[in-house]
């Protein structure tokens, strides 16, 4: 017999918690190559290094790549504050690219919550290099809903 566990119990920050303490990597993270690595109500970091298979025809890598890791960190931190019961899912979220980012620099994508009420989260995220410069900015407004 294997010990299931209930999802439904759990808040969001331990949902994740617990998902990254068993090794789980949600699919979209393992294809375009990118981890969770900080996890705290609140604020989520995730990490990644583009290779060329992710660049765009100008030799750049492309913003699709940057906006999924943006996305990411804006979901998983609304994720984080979810309370038992919860789900959510992205309504809307913009990105800003403010520098063209080369394969094999390290990225920081850093998610903070704005704002979460019963129905809606509002989140903001980063994209920045291990030296601190920007890359990448983002908002994000989330559906809050009964699981």
């Amino acid at each position: 017999m294997t010990d299931a566990i209930d999802f439904s119990v759990l808040s969001g920050v331990e949902q994740l918690r617990l998902g990254a303490k068993a090794g789980f990597t949600a699919p979209i993270a393992r294809t375009v190559g990118f981890d969770m690595t900080e996890i705290e109500e609140g604020r989520v970091v995730f990490e990644g290094i583009p290779t060329e298979a992710v660049y765009n025809p100008l030799g750049t890598v492309h913003g699709g790549w940057i906006a999924t890791l943006l996305d990411s960190a804006c979901g998983c931190v609304v994720h984080s504050m979810l309370k038992p019961g919860q789900t959510y899912t992205t309504l809307e979220l913009k990105t800003v690219f403010h520098k063209a980012l080369t394969a094999g620099t390290p990225v920081r994508a850093e998610g903070r919550i704005v704002q979460i009420g019963r129905r809606a989260g509002f989140a903001e995220a980063d994209l920045r290099g291990l030296d601190g410069k920007l890359y990448a900015t983002a908002t994000s407004t989330c559906l809050v809903m009964s699981a």
